[in-house]
């Protein structure tokens, strides 16, 4: 007893402890769950490939059953439960797991709602041909191999590799004390990053961006902003924001819907569609009747069906804000360099393959070139032979056993054993004179392949060359588009730059359908003109704003309670001269019941040297005005911002951009305009109502203001007035008197029964083209200085015929021509100059 209580040594637990769990530590971050940098596999998938590759399931071979294939990788290289690599197997044949498949399933492996595949009893498995470009030249001692688990068998320590599989992959793991979680690229972006990566060895991040955009997952989605991708490009950590992509359709019982066709990256379909059911019912997102998931072979389709008040844009926005719709990404490069775990950028990423590819291409090329000079040897004794062909015969002949004429063979023509070996095996058929030019050609043709060999491990330049020439052939054989598209955020790099800066006609409608056209599908016509259709609207709908803007500009709304939102115009969806355009509330998230009244055109929000030195000049029905710097609008917020305070029974009409020393001319609709200078009104807060712009006579209820212009030089523009019934005229800004703000003004138009009252007012010059419509939706252009300069209170002159007494005008905007326009004159065309020069009293 005391012999066995001698041989206990006591030890401290805390150090036996720390020991065991650091040699822990090591297996799993090592041996489990990190990847290594030159294949980006973890030894379970590194196993899985190279067991497939031994058994022969070959993508054009046929399918074996996957308990075979997990049989043969457990008995041989993995000891661990089969489940392990059965799921690892799975998830390499999943199309939204990875985004180039490894493994070729067949039968049921899965979805991506979630579903367990089927038992490996029941499902079949070969490899993808993408991934025997992993597994080629493994058998040239291009990599090292070690032994297996019961040193039964050797395995290889890393694949070739001939594929960035980590770039394209990415890969996922938990380990001891740090963690992975890398994303997957497009194959294509990444073998062009690598080659400019070769060509320049000290090429930039940025530089490499340029090829490498963003992340590619096989999920699709939209990335928003790219400073994460940024981050983790550079610093290999980093925070990808990814939206489903979602479109707005009408049902055919004219429902809105929100269909939903690709979401985010690892998110769990039928959990997503259970987790806004959820929300729904708790009344957290408001607005949806009905969630119905018509995903099939075709492609991924989930429907939300809205309420009849529901605005798309704004339950969209509350789908992403707090459902999986939107997800974040978080890339954590970590991955074993020489055995060690390293966070990675993706230059770092890059040259360690590029650093492997040579490593193999190297092996390969020292294999070949052995292999080669063997076969060159054996060749050298054959022609040896064949030019001593009766001796050899002869000494054969008279050898009483091989190894006799063996030995006599390299004594008698001083041949190697290997030579002397292949002589005596050669067949008699190779004796023939054609057999012995196929052998000389052989020769020589082996001499050239040496050479070259021997040339390619004496030049690095030509290795570089090889594993760019192989990659091109990788990306034209399994190279495809961006899956996942990337939105730019506003003060960034971003579309505009590849944006032609190109003049667009917007056209807003009253129930706020908005367009934008090119401007030169419109062809200008005489005054008069009967005009052509412009807008295919509903029965009750008209257009309401049409106006000028190029695709870089902002554009600024504001609605009819004194709200604010920004668009830039390359962002309005584009329609022909006949569309009806789209919804605003699909674009905005603007309340139900409130409505576009104005929309202008800003050039910059970032300039500060600009957005300091103009101004907003609002303008309400009930004749109040108010100034704020452009700076306060130069924020934008997705849910818009209070642009002024509306009072009760107010609204706002009309909204313009100015310098600070403009003049300002108020109309109302019973003929009366108003004019004073901009300064006569000081700067508010962008919450402020404003001040009196001009006196509405309380006598007359129906008395309202119908616009407003800012015009900068009053000496030599002029003012155009339109009236209900297609009555205009032009006149000078000076005609109408300087007065103060607040005050009555002086006659516009001679309003009669005949002219109908003022509808529109606008500051114009003879450069400018007119753009009328009407609510019927016809539209006319015609140019400005067709209509003569005449007296301010006359009647006018008519512009447009209006096909019925019920039509009347609906909107008014002035272009500036194109020089290079061609002016087309249209036959049909009256001018109808029923000019009143009676003055009426001011």
């Amino acid at each position: 007893m005391s012999d066995q209580i001698s041989n206990i040594i006591p030890i401290n637990i805390e150090d036996e402890m720390r020991g065991a769990y650091i040699d822990y530590s090591m297996s799993v971050i090592v041996s489990r769950a990190l990847p290594d940098v030159r294949d980006g596999l973890k030894p379970v998938h590194r196993r899985v490939l190279f067991g497939m590759d031994e058994l022969g399931v070959n993508y054009n071979k046929a399918y074996k059953k996957s308990a075979r294939i997990v049989g043969e990788v457990l008995g041989k290289y993995h000891p661990h439960g089969d489940s392990s690599v059965y799921d690892t197997m799975v998830r390499m044949a999943q199309e939204w797991s990875l985004r180039y498949p490894l493994v070729d399933g067949q039968g049921n492996f899965g979805s991506i709602d979630g579903d367990s595949p089927a038992a490996m009893r029941y499902t079949e498995a070969r490899l993808k041909r993408i991934a025997e470009e992993l597994l080629g030249d493994i058998n040239k001692e291009t990599v090292d191999f070690q032994p297996n688990f019961d040193d039964s068998l050797e395995e290889p320590t890393v694949l070739p590799a001939k594929i960035p599989n980590l770039l394209l992959n990415g890969t996922s793991g938990i380990a001891v004390g740090m963690a992975t979680n890398m994303a997957p690229h497009n194959l294509s972006e990444v073998v062009d990053g690598i080659t400019a990566y070769i060509n320049n060895r000290d090429i930039t991040i940025p530089e490499l961006m340029e090829y490498i955009k963003a992340p590619d997952f096989p999920t699709g989605g939209t990335i928003y902003g790219v400073q994460g991708i940024k981050n983790a490009f550079e610093t290999g950590r980093g925070r990808v924001v990814v939206r489903g992509n979602a479109t707005f359709e009408t049902s055919k019982t004219g429902k809105e819907q929100i269909i939903v066709s690709e979401i985010p990256y690892m998110v769990n379909k039928a959990a997503l569609i259970k987790q806004c059911a959820d929300l729904v019912n708790d009344k957290r997102i408001e607005g949806i009747s009905e969630i119905r998931d018509e995903s099939d072979r075709q492609g991924m389709r989930v429907v939300f069906d809205l309420k009849r008040d529901a605005v798309p844009n704004v339950v969209l926005n509350n789908l992403y804000k707090h459902t999986a719709l939107q997800s974040s990404f978080s890339v954590n490069n970590v991955a074993l360099v020489k055995g060690r775990p390293m966070t990675l950028n993706l230059k770092d990423l890059i040259h360690y393959f590029v650093e492997h590819r040579n490593e193999v291409i190297v092996r390969r090329t020292q294999y070949d070139l052995k292999e080669a000079q063997k076969r060159a040897h054996i060749l050298q004794g054959f022609i040896i032979a064949l030019d001593n062909l009766d001796a050899v015969i002869k000494l054969i002949r008279e050898s009483r056993d091989p190894n006799t004429a063996q030995a006599g063979l390299m004594q008698s023509f001083n041949l190697s054993e290997i030579q002397a070996k292949a002589i005596l095996e050669m067949r008699l058929q190779r004796l023939t004179g054609m057999e012995r030019d196929k052998i000389m050609a052989e020769y020589e043709e082996i001499q050239k392949q040496i050479k070259d060999l021997e040339d390619i491990l004496a030049r690095p330049e030509r290795q570089l060359e090889i594993i760019k020439i192989e990659l091109t052939e990788i990306k034209e054989r399994y190279g495809d588009e961006r899956r996942t598209q990337i939105n730019m955020t506003d003060d960034e790099f971003s579309v505009e730059d590849m944006i032609a800066d190109d003049e667009m006609l917007i056209t807003v409608s009253a129930q706020g359908y908005i367009k934008r056209t090119p401007l030169v599908e419109y062809k200008a016509q005489s005054r008069g003109g009967v005009g052509s259709r412009a807008v295919a609207t509903k029965d009750d709908d008209y257009t309401e704003h049409l106006f000028t803007a190029t695709m870089h500009n902002w554009l600024l709304f504001f609605t009819e309670k004194g709200k604010c939102f920004w668009l830039r115009v390359y962002a309005v969806p584009e329609g022909s001269k006949n569309a009806k355009g789209r919804p605003v509330q699909n674009l905005m998230n603007i309340e139900s019941g409130d409505s576009i009244r104005s929309v202008i055109n800003v050039k910059s929000i970032t300039d500060a040297d600009y957005i300091n030195n103009n101004f907003i000049v609002m303008c309400t029905e009930d004749g109040t005005i108010k100034k704020t710097s452009l700076e306060a609008y130069s924020r934008p917020r997705q849910n818009g911002i209070i642009a002024v305070t509306i009072r009760e029974g107010d609204r706002l009409l009309d909204v313009a951009l100015t310098n600070g020393n403009n003049h300002i001319i108020i109309a109302t609709n019973s003929g009366r305009a108003v004019h004073f200078e901009e300064n006569r009104v000081r700067p508010m807060g962008r919450s402020a109502a404003g001040v009196k712009g001009i006196w509405l006579d309380e006598e007359n209820p129906n008395e309202k203001v119908i616009g407003m212009v800012c015009v900068e030089s009053p000496e030599t523009q002029q003012l155009l007035v339109v009236s209900e019934k297609g009555f205009g005229k032009r006149s000078d800004v000076e005609e109408y008197r300087l007065t103060n703000r607040g005050g009555k003004g002086v006659k516009a138009l001679n309003i009669t029964d005949k002219t109908g009252n003022l509808v529109a007012i606008k500051d114009v010059t003879d450069n400018d083209d007119l753009m009328i419509i009407t609510k019927a939706g016809i539209l006319i252009r015609i140019a400005v200085a067709d209509l003569r300069v005449m007296g301010r209170n006359t009647q006018g002159v008519k512009l447009i015929r209006l096909k019925n007494e019920s039509d009347e005008i609906s909107s008014v905007t002035k272009i500036v021509k194109d020089p290079e326009e061609i002016q087309e004159t249209d036959s049909d065309a009256v001018i109808n100059d029923e000019s009143d020069d009676t003055a009426s009293a001011e």
